[in-house]
């Protein structure tokens, strides 16, 4: 420890000089903080407070809404232009490279799809979007979407935690897309240690001084172990001629049909990945999509909420991307190598591409600016080559969980929660209500 402090100020000077070589360049105007921790700080109390946008806000009002800053370790030139996150989306791969913090790298594994790359990232996006369009929806996946809805509404009782029981259901739904495995017990000690993965994302990924981060990697590492058993059961099925319609099927069926074999390690990687992707969001948008109408009694009697839920609790706040050359954009030169976070929620949140944006409105989406908004003030599920490749399957699930909760039950919160927006977008208290079986025969 004596022997890191020692180096602080050798730190101090590199970064110091780095950051002066660099201005050179044209940067987009900013500030970079304090040394070596930036604003991260002040990005990461934003964010855990009911109300983020006055990070952004107050350097757009300073700086313009394209500026520079320094977080997570890195200079990083944060981006509230949509025609701007349009460009970083639309040019992933040739100018721009995902980049996300060490700690999502490690736990999501080299070889998942979030941080693939070229063709074979093409290939396995590809993949997943023909196993979860709508054909593929309405006739293979809708009827277990339905199915499994229906089993865990069927347990509540007088007091539940929302967003605790909607991850139930969306962790189900996904390993039996996944997999094809329906709720028991393995599946929800899975999802226990699922748990802790998820916990260390936004952790500091120092094993050694970070508990909740090592608590991640371990159960990371028995995650995998269980996964790495069913890939190789699986092959020896699809060795015998054995098939299941779900993802790791098709995964088979792709090295079958004379594609690339994949390594256990690959497939494993790629199925942690996806299990995120299906566990966290969709459960998150099905809980503030019921806390909202909650709130907003006329939208219930109506239901017309998703995309309105999309733009306000926007799941993925934006995508950081790195620089693979240096690029010129708005006037302002970005070097090669730089960070560049594209906010999709600053859009959202922006009175000059919805009014009073910062207010649920779901009728917004039935004038007609509302349902001509241009695709790049609108991106809740990214776009370019790395669109969301479940978005369809995403909505589908939405919408029949909103169906069956608004027909089975009426319900309040049982106490007041609020919206946090860090390290993912949820609410503080998971969101507890007291709900009341409908009369079926009403």
């Amino acid at each position: 420890m004596l022997f890191l402090i020692s180096l602080l100020p050798l730190a101090v000077l590199l970064l110091i000089l780095h950051h002066r070589s660099r201005r050179t360049a044209t940067l987009p105007p900013g500030h970079y903080g304090l040394p070596l921790i930036g604003e991260t700080l002040h990005l990461i109390s934003a964010y855990k407070s009911p109300n983020p946008e006055p990070f952004i806000d107050t350097r757009v009002a300073r700086f313009g809404p394209v500026f520079t800053t320094h977080v997570f370790g890195e200079p990083t030139i944060f981006s509230a232009d949509p025609d701007v996150n349009r460009f970083v989306l639309q040019n992933e791969g040739r100018l721009f490279e995902c980049s996300y913090p060490g700690s999502i790298s490690t736990l999501l594994g080299k070889h998942s799809l979030l941080l693939m790359k070229g063709s074979l990232h093409k290939r396995m996006h590809s993949l997943t979007m023909s196993f979860a369009n709508s054909a593929i929806i309405r006739d293979h996946l809708l009827k277990d979407i339905d199915r499994l809805i229906r089993f865990y509404l069927d347990s509540w009782t007088s007091r539940v935690f929302l967003m605790e029981e909607a991850k139930k259901i969306t962790f189900a739904l996904t390993m039996k897309q996944l997999m094809g495995f329906d709720p028991c017990e393995w599946t929800e000690s899975l999802r226990k240690e699922y748990l802790l993965v998820i916990e260390g994302f936004f952790s500091i990924p120092l094993p050694f001084f970070s508990t909740t981060y090592n608590r991640a990697i371990k159960a990371r590492t028995k995650v995998a172990e269980a996964l790495s058993k069913v890939v190789r059961e699986r092959r020896r099925e699809s060795e015998r001629g054995e098939r299941k319609n779900d993802m790791l099927g098709a995964l088979l069926d792709e090295e079958a049909g004379g594609g690339r074999r994949f390594s256990d390690e690959e497939i494993v990687d790629f199925l942690v990945a996806l299990l995120v992707a299906g566990y966290e969001t969709t459960s998150t948008t099905m809980t503030l999509a019921v806390k909202f109408l909650t709130e907003t009694p006329l939208a219930l009697a109506q239901l017309k909420v998703v995309n309105e839920t999309l733009r306000v609790a926007n799941i993925i706040g934006g995508i950081f991307r790195r620089t693979t050359s240096d690029i010129n954009i708005r006037g302002y030169t970005i070097p090669k190598g730089w960070k560049v976070f594209a906010s999709f929620r600053a859009v959202h949140m922006n009175d000059e591409h919805f009014k009073d944006a910062r207010s649920f409105n779901p009728w917004r989406w039935q004038s007609e600016n509302g349902a001509a908004c241009p695709p790049s003030t609108f991106t809740p599920f990214g776009g370019g080559p790395r669109l969301c490749p479940g978005y369809e399957l995403a909505r589908v699930t939405l919408s029949v969980f909103l169906h069956h909760i608004v027909t089975k039950f009426s319900w309040e919160p049982a106490e007041v929660d609020r919206l946090v927006f860090f390290p993912t977008t949820r609410t503080q208290k998971r969101y507890p209500i007291n709900v009341q079986r409908r009369n079926p025969a009403a």
